[in-house]
């Protein structure tokens, strides 16, 4: 996908980092080393992540109709979706989804975690994966954790993955090796009121 609004992310607890490719490439050596390590350092005990991403307001007014997320996620508020989306999880009280692209390259990852954001009303997550040919040996797996075991799903071209909230998931760590970066449109399904 080559739009130039992709931003890195990345936390330091529940602070989050949006950084800019520009402000990136103008990084010296020992900042991006600095960086690494830090994120290496939070990534070994805690929740951590760094992967690209390009945000769809929430706000249907702040949405460009031109735009192929923004089309994407008004497709997916429309009535039939939502009733869709109701009947396939059995809660009545879905009531808006939300979207971002993501993109994982070389290095990236997002840790142990289950979505469960005070405030935010999620009842759901889904990804739909948006990369061909993918290999389970370039990592970026899809992986649902159950105590010290783990399941893990392959990114697959046009599959959606659909799961409740909150439900312990990662995105294993993307090899030096992967030829491509794995993108998806991934986001949650929400309701208007807590459970």
């Amino acid at each position: 996908m080559q739009r130039a609004d992709w931003m890195q992310v990345i936390n330091s607890g529940d602070r989050i980092f949006e950084l800019s490719r520009e402000l990136r490439r103008s990084f010296d050596d020992d900042r991006n080393k600095n960086l690494e390590e830090a994120i290496k350092n939070s990534a070994r005990y805690g929740f951590q992540y760094r992967y690209e991403t390009i945000r769809v307001p929430d706000d249907i007014g702040q949405r460009n109709p031109d735009d192929i997320l923004h089309f994407f996620v008004n497709f997916m508020n429309s009535r039939p979706v939502i009733e869709f989306m109701r009947e396939i999880t059995g809660d009545e009280e879905v009531d808006f989804v939300d979207a971002q692209a993501t993109a994982y390259g070389s290095g990236d990852f997002l840790s142990r975690h289950n979505d469960a954001i005070d405030g935010k009303h999620r009842r759901a997550a889904y990804v739909l994966g948006l990369t061909r040919s993918w290999r389970f040996e370039w990592g970026g797996l899809l992986m649902f954790h159950e105590g010290e075991t783990a399941s893990a799903w392959l990114p697959t071209f046009n599959g959606l993955s659909l799961f409740s909230v909150p439900q312990d998931h990662s995105v294993s760590l993307v090899t030096s090796f992967a030829d491509q970066r794995r993108y998806s449109v991934t986001g949650w399904l929400r309701s208007f009121h807590e459970k």
